[in-house]
């Protein structure tokens, strides 16, 4: 279906951005601060230099940059999870702050270690990651639970596995919708978390580490364990999903990239903002694509995304 065909599907959430039809979303997971390093080509292997023309820091963490695309996107959010009590947590809380992001429950652990990514970036937006995940308690038990009876949907990562858990279980008894950003991880962390989650949607190598195979049939064969919906997004290949017994398709809109980076995690979070709104899930797939689309074509994780009117404009006006 033509971005076009889903205008009148996606138009409510201009309600959200309004402040008429308001809805709020509680992201948890990884908040990690990213040294971002600009080249014209990534490492081809072994022992090498290579010259950045270019170097930057900046916030990132799947949910953490999901929860700014929520904020930038003119809905309410929250933002739930863990970093040390270091110059790097800090850092990440104040770029919290800027950007409108609830970060009472970001706790910084006097005895923990903040996470702390290495992203080189190439000419054509293509990237590498390293990541030191951070060190700090696992335990959920200081989560505010009785606040989730106040969001419209919840999304988390697989980075805090307790966390995940505790506030999927307590989404599930409210009746929230609940998200889950399929990055990479072990096996048991989907084992444990895909049973509470009603919207799954993987990236294409984590899909097939945990699946075996990125392709469509995939997704059905994990309609095993409950979920409403199971997708995968594929990056300019757009995104599939499985849904009531049947797959579906979404096309990746085409834009001049600058930079991936953060991508995956901006759809995830207008996703989960489509629908905390009530979107089905074709319109809401049809928007985080056009987010995701628009981002790419400025650097940075999280520079670039729209507010919601200007990704509904883009809709109108490209294929």
């Amino acid at each position: 279906m033509s971005a076009l065909a889903n205008i009148a599907d996606v138009s409510a959430l201009a309600d959200v951005a309004s402040g008429k039809s308001p809805v709020h979303v509680i992201c948890l997971g990884l908040s990690a601060l990213d040294q971002v390093w600009r080249v014209d080509r990534l490492f081809a292997g072994q022992s090498e230099k290579i010259k950045a023309v270019g170097y930057g820091t900046l916030g990132g963490g799947m949910a953490a940059n999901a929860s700014v695309a929520v904020a930038k996107l003119g809905a309410s959010v929250a933002f739930w999870g863990r970093a040390g009590n270091d110059a790097a947590g800090h850092e990440m809380k104040s770029a919290f702050t800027a950007e409108g992001v609830d970060v009472e429950n970001f706790r910084l652990f006097p005895d923990g270690r903040s996470s702390v990514s290495g992203v080189i970036v190439d000419s054509s937006g293509e990237r590498q990651i390293v990541n030191f995940r951070g060190h700090y308690p696992e335990a959920a038990d200081w989560l505010p639970l009785d606040a989730v009876a106040r969001a419209s949907s919840v999304l988390a990562d697989p980075r805090w596995v307790d966390g995940a858990a505790t506030l999927f279980r307590q989404a599930r008894s409210c009746g929230i919708p609940t998200v889950l950003d399929g990055d990479m991880a072990d096996a048991e962390v989907f084992e444990r978390l895909l049973p509470l989650t009603d919207h799954a949607i993987f990236s294409e190598p984590a899909l097939t580490s945990f699946a075996g195979s990125a392709k469509d049939e995939s997704l059905a064969a994990l309609a095993r364990f409950g979920c409403r919906v199971i997708a995968v997004t594929r990056g300019e290949g757009g995104v599939s999903w499985y849904e009531s017994g049947e797959l579906h398709r979404q096309a990746a809109h085409a834009v001049d990239v600058v930079d991936t980076t953060g991508a995956g995690d901006v759809f995830h979070g207008a996703y989960a903002l489509a629908i905390a709104a009530g979107l089905d899930v074709r319109a809401a797939m049809a928007f985080s694509a056009a987010t995701a689309a628009m981002k790419c074509r400025h650097a940075g994780g999280r520079n670039g995304i729209p507010d919601i009117n200007e990704c509904l404009v883009f809709m109108r006006t490209k294929p």
